[in-house]
Protein backbone atom coordinates (compact mmCIF):
# COMPACT_ATOMS: atom_id res chain seq x y z
CA UNK A 1 0.00 0.00 0.00
CA UNK A 2 1.01 3.55 -0.81
CA UNK A 3 2.56 5.69 2.29
CA UNK A 4 -0.36 8.14 3.13
CA UNK A 5 2.11 10.53 4.55
CA UNK A 6 5.73 9.86 3.56
CA UNK A 7 8.53 11.50 6.15
CA UNK A 8 11.04 13.79 4.64
CA UNK A 9 13.87 11.49 4.39
CA UNK A 10 11.62 9.13 2.50
CA UNK A 11 10.63 12.66 0.34
CA UNK A 12 14.20 13.01 -0.22
CA UNK A 13 15.21 9.38 -1.64
CA UNK A 14 12.40 9.50 -3.89
CA UNK A 15 13.50 12.98 -5.29
CA UNK A 16 17.19 12.18 -5.35
CA UNK A 17 16.09 8.90 -7.70
CA UNK A 18 14.39 11.98 -9.44
CA UNK A 19 17.22 13.87 -9.85
CA UNK A 20 19.64 10.95 -11.12
CA UNK A 21 16.45 10.17 -14.06
CA UNK A 22 16.08 13.57 -15.47
CA UNK A 23 20.16 14.07 -15.32
CA UNK A 24 20.08 10.83 -17.77
CA UNK A 25 17.80 12.25 -20.14
CA UNK A 26 15.22 9.95 -18.89
CA UNK A 27 11.23 10.34 -18.84
CA UNK A 28 9.61 8.09 -16.64
CA UNK A 29 7.71 6.29 -19.17
CA UNK A 30 11.50 5.14 -20.62
CA UNK A 31 12.47 4.41 -16.85
CA UNK A 32 9.43 2.29 -16.39
CA UNK A 33 9.86 0.41 -19.64
CA UNK A 34 13.60 -0.08 -18.82
CA UNK A 35 12.39 -1.84 -15.11
CA UNK A 36 9.71 -3.59 -16.66
CA UNK A 37 6.87 -1.69 -14.50
CA UNK A 38 3.77 0.72 -14.78
CA UNK A 39 4.97 4.08 -14.70
CA UNK A 40 2.74 5.06 -11.83
CA UNK A 41 5.02 3.22 -9.95
CA UNK A 42 8.32 5.09 -10.83
CA UNK A 43 6.03 8.47 -10.04
CA UNK A 44 4.98 6.95 -6.66
CA UNK A 45 8.55 5.97 -5.90
CA UNK A 46 9.63 9.35 -6.78
CA UNK A 47 6.90 10.84 -4.32
CA UNK A 48 8.21 8.73 -1.56
CA UNK A 49 4.64 7.30 -1.56
CA UNK A 50 6.24 3.69 -2.37
CA UNK A 51 9.37 2.45 -0.71
CA UNK A 52 12.34 1.27 -2.75
CA UNK A 53 14.76 -1.82 -2.16
CA UNK A 54 18.19 -1.38 -2.20
CA UNK A 55 18.72 -3.28 -5.05
CA UNK A 56 16.09 -1.42 -6.61
CA UNK A 57 18.32 2.09 -6.09
CA UNK A 58 21.54 0.14 -7.65
CA UNK A 59 19.19 -0.89 -10.68
CA UNK A 60 17.63 2.17 -11.30
CA UNK A 61 21.73 3.99 -11.27
CA UNK A 62 22.47 1.46 -13.62
CA UNK A 63 20.05 2.64 -15.62
CA UNK A 64 20.50 6.07 -15.38
CA UNK A 65 24.25 5.39 -15.99
CA UNK A 66 25.10 7.25 -12.32
CA UNK A 67 29.02 6.38 -12.06
CA UNK A 68 29.29 8.30 -8.33
CA UNK A 69 29.01 5.19 -6.35
CA UNK A 70 29.59 6.89 -2.76
CA UNK A 71 26.13 8.79 -4.51
CA UNK A 72 24.64 5.06 -5.03
CA UNK A 73 25.76 3.52 -1.85
CA UNK A 74 24.27 6.55 0.29
CA UNK A 75 20.90 6.31 -1.25
CA UNK A 76 21.18 2.38 -0.98
CA UNK A 77 21.96 2.82 2.63
CA UNK A 78 18.92 5.03 2.97
CA UNK A 79 16.37 2.68 1.04
CA UNK A 80 17.48 -0.15 3.55
CA UNK A 81 15.85 1.94 6.87
CA UNK A 82 13.06 -0.35 7.91
CA UNK A 83 12.87 0.90 11.40
CA UNK A 84 10.92 3.69 12.80
CA UNK A 85 12.82 6.46 14.87
CA UNK A 86 11.88 7.58 17.98
CA UNK A 87 10.04 10.56 16.77
CA UNK A 88 7.12 8.53 15.21
CA UNK A 89 5.71 8.55 18.75
CA UNK A 90 5.03 12.32 18.50
CA UNK A 91 3.52 11.63 14.68
CA UNK A 92 0.00 13.26 15.16
CA UNK A 93 0.92 15.04 18.52
CA UNK A 94 3.35 17.35 17.29
CA UNK A 95 3.86 19.30 13.84
CA UNK A 96 5.59 17.05 10.78
CA UNK A 97 8.28 19.38 10.67
CA UNK A 98 9.38 18.95 14.34
CA UNK A 99 9.67 15.34 13.29
CA UNK A 100 11.50 16.11 9.86
CA UNK A 101 14.06 18.07 12.17
CA UNK A 102 14.85 15.66 14.40
CA UNK A 103 14.72 12.69 11.60
CA UNK A 104 17.63 14.98 10.39
CA UNK A 105 19.73 15.14 13.14
CA UNK A 106 19.48 11.76 13.86
CA UNK A 107 20.95 10.75 10.51
CA UNK A 108 23.56 14.01 10.28
CA UNK A 109 27.25 13.37 9.92
CA UNK A 110 27.25 17.00 10.62
CA UNK A 111 25.22 20.15 11.86
CA UNK A 112 25.89 23.98 11.49
CA UNK A 113 23.71 26.25 12.81
CA UNK A 114 22.66 29.85 13.19
CA UNK A 115 20.39 30.80 16.40
CA UNK A 116 19.53 34.67 16.85
CA UNK A 117 17.06 34.96 19.13
CA UNK A 118 17.15 31.88 21.25
CA UNK A 119 19.52 29.06 22.54
CA UNK A 120 19.85 26.36 20.00
CA UNK A 121 17.06 22.95 20.87
CA UNK A 122 20.00 20.49 21.03
CA UNK A 123 21.46 22.79 23.99
CA UNK A 124 18.50 24.17 25.47
CA UNK A 125 18.39 23.24 29.44
CA UNK A 126 14.55 21.86 30.63
CA UNK A 127 13.43 24.61 32.07
CA UNK A 128 14.51 27.22 29.34
CA UNK A 129 12.56 24.88 26.80
CA UNK A 130 9.96 25.11 29.01
CA UNK A 131 9.72 28.83 29.39
CA UNK A 132 10.26 28.94 25.60
CA UNK A 133 7.30 27.01 24.81
CA UNK A 134 4.74 28.63 27.15
CA UNK A 135 5.77 31.68 24.99
CA UNK A 136 4.00 30.37 22.03
CA UNK A 137 0.69 31.71 20.40
CA UNK A 138 -1.53 30.10 21.25
CA UNK A 139 0.00 29.03 24.87
CA UNK A 140 0.45 25.67 25.14
CA UNK A 141 -1.71 23.39 26.82
CA UNK A 142 -0.48 21.26 29.77
CA UNK A 143 -0.16 17.82 27.66
CA UNK A 144 1.07 19.88 24.92
CA UNK A 145 3.29 21.48 26.66
CA UNK A 146 4.62 17.97 28.17
CA UNK A 147 4.62 16.43 24.85
CA UNK A 148 6.60 19.37 23.32
CA UNK A 149 9.43 19.32 26.33
CA UNK A 150 9.64 15.48 25.96
CA UNK A 151 10.27 15.53 22.12
CA UNK A 152 12.93 18.89 22.58
CA UNK A 153 14.68 16.60 25.41
CA UNK A 154 14.97 13.63 23.57
CA UNK A 155 17.00 15.36 20.30
CA UNK A 156 19.47 15.70 22.79
CA UNK A 157 20.51 12.28 22.80
CA UNK A 158 22.13 12.55 18.96
CA UNK A 159 24.98 14.23 20.97
CA UNK A 160 25.53 11.14 23.13
CA UNK A 161 25.56 8.66 20.39
CA UNK A 162 28.64 6.75 19.69
CA UNK A 163 29.16 8.60 16.78
CA UNK A 164 27.84 11.48 17.18
CA UNK A 165 27.81 14.23 14.54
CA UNK A 166 30.54 17.30 14.62
CA UNK A 167 28.13 20.32 15.51
CA UNK A 168 28.55 24.33 14.89
CA UNK A 169 27.06 26.09 17.11
CA UNK A 170 26.87 29.98 15.95
CA UNK A 171 24.95 31.62 18.61
CA UNK A 172 23.85 35.75 18.18
CA UNK A 173 24.69 37.49 21.50
CA UNK A 174 21.24 38.54 21.92
CA UNK A 175 19.63 34.75 22.53
CA UNK A 176 22.19 34.56 25.44
CA UNK A 177 20.92 37.52 26.79
CA UNK A 178 17.34 37.34 26.32
CA UNK A 179 15.76 35.57 30.12
CA UNK A 180 13.39 33.23 29.50
CA UNK A 181 12.17 31.89 32.42
CA UNK A 182 14.12 34.41 34.62
CA UNK A 183 17.71 35.14 35.86
CA UNK A 184 18.00 31.95 37.61
CA UNK A 185 16.81 29.97 34.42
CA UNK A 186 19.63 32.00 32.16
CA UNK A 187 22.07 31.30 33.97
CA UNK A 188 21.94 27.36 34.05
CA UNK A 189 21.17 27.71 30.41
CA UNK A 190 24.38 30.20 29.99
CA UNK A 191 26.15 27.32 32.11
CA UNK A 192 24.97 24.71 30.22
CA UNK A 193 25.91 25.82 27.04
CA UNK A 194 29.29 26.51 28.26
CA UNK A 195 29.76 22.86 29.35
CA UNK A 196 28.30 21.67 25.85
CA UNK A 197 31.33 23.50 24.36
CA UNK A 198 33.53 21.28 26.21
CA UNK A 199 32.90 18.40 24.20
CA UNK A 200 34.67 16.78 21.43
CA UNK A 201 32.01 17.39 19.31
CA UNK A 202 30.66 20.66 19.67
CA UNK A 203 32.26 24.05 19.10
CA UNK A 204 30.18 27.10 20.15
CA UNK A 205 31.09 30.55 18.87
CA UNK A 206 29.33 33.70 19.85
CA UNK A 207 27.96 36.54 16.95
CA UNK A 208 28.51 39.42 19.48
CA UNK A 209 26.96 42.88 18.93
CA UNK A 210 29.79 44.64 18.06
CA UNK A 211 30.24 42.29 14.74
CA UNK A 212 27.75 44.31 13.39
CA UNK A 213 25.17 42.90 10.54
CA UNK A 214 25.92 39.53 9.04
CA UNK A 215 24.42 37.34 6.31
CA UNK A 216 20.42 36.10 6.63
CA UNK A 217 20.42 38.06 9.99
CA UNK A 218 16.52 37.92 10.27
CA UNK A 219 16.51 33.66 10.03
CA UNK A 220 17.66 30.75 11.79
CA UNK A 221 19.63 27.92 10.00
CA UNK A 222 20.36 24.49 10.55
CA UNK A 223 22.63 22.93 7.81
CA UNK A 224 22.77 18.89 7.95
CA UNK A 225 25.62 18.19 6.41
CA UNK A 226 24.45 14.34 4.80
CA UNK A 227 26.88 11.45 4.07
CA UNK A 228 27.51 12.53 0.79
CA UNK A 229 27.59 16.29 -0.33
CA UNK A 230 24.52 15.89 -2.90
CA UNK A 231 22.94 14.84 0.73
CA UNK A 232 22.99 17.71 2.77
CA UNK A 233 19.98 20.07 3.84
CA UNK A 234 19.34 23.62 4.61
CA UNK A 235 16.73 23.58 7.14
CA UNK A 236 14.76 27.23 8.30
CA UNK A 237 12.91 27.91 11.18
CA UNK A 238 9.58 30.42 10.76
CA UNK A 239 6.90 30.68 12.86
CA UNK A 240 4.70 28.41 11.36
CA UNK A 241 6.55 25.46 10.64
CA UNK A 242 10.15 25.14 9.52
CA UNK A 243 11.20 24.46 5.23
CA UNK A 244 13.75 21.95 3.52
CA UNK A 245 16.13 22.89 0.99
CA UNK A 246 18.33 20.93 -0.78
CA UNK A 247 18.42 22.25 -4.22
CA UNK A 248 22.44 22.52 -5.16
CA UNK A 249 21.87 26.59 -5.67
CA UNK A 250 20.75 26.81 -1.79
CA UNK A 251 22.97 24.27 -0.42
CA UNK A 252 25.82 26.19 -2.57
CA UNK A 253 24.07 30.05 -0.88
CA UNK A 254 23.96 28.88 2.75
CA UNK A 255 27.35 27.10 3.12
CA UNK A 256 28.72 30.59 1.85
CA UNK A 257 25.67 32.14 4.46
CA UNK A 258 27.19 30.20 6.95
CA UNK A 259 31.02 30.53 6.46
CA UNK A 260 30.58 34.39 6.12
CA UNK A 261 29.09 34.35 9.53
CA UNK A 262 31.36 31.87 11.28
CA UNK A 263 33.96 34.69 10.01
CA UNK A 264 32.42 37.32 12.16
CA UNK A 265 32.17 34.80 14.99
CA UNK A 266 34.25 34.76 18.35
CA UNK A 267 37.03 31.31 18.78
CA UNK A 268 35.97 28.84 21.12
CA UNK A 269 37.40 30.17 23.81
CA UNK A 270 37.12 33.70 23.37
CA UNK A 271 33.19 32.48 23.19
CA UNK A 272 33.41 30.76 26.86
CA UNK A 273 34.86 33.92 28.41
CA UNK A 274 32.36 35.84 26.22
CA UNK A 275 28.98 33.60 28.08
CA UNK A 276 30.78 34.11 31.32
CA UNK A 277 30.82 37.65 31.27
CA UNK A 278 27.29 37.82 30.55
CA UNK A 279 26.58 35.57 33.34
CA UNK A 280 28.32 37.78 35.49
CA UNK A 281 26.23 40.69 34.69
CA UNK A 282 23.19 39.25 35.14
Amino acid sequence: MPRTAPTARQRRLGAELRKMREHAGMNVAQAAQHLGVDRTRISNTEAGRFGVSEERVRTLAEIYSCGDQAYVDALAAMATERAKGWWEEYRGKLSASALDLAELEHHAAGLRLVQIMHIPGLLQTEDYARAVFSTAEPEPTPAQLRCRLSHRLRRRDVLDREDPPQCTFLIHEAALRLQFGGIKVALRQLEYVVEASERDNVTVRVVPFSAGGFPNAGTSTTYVTGPVPQLDTVQLDSPNGSALLDAETYLANYRRVLDRTEALALSPDETRDFVHGIAHQL
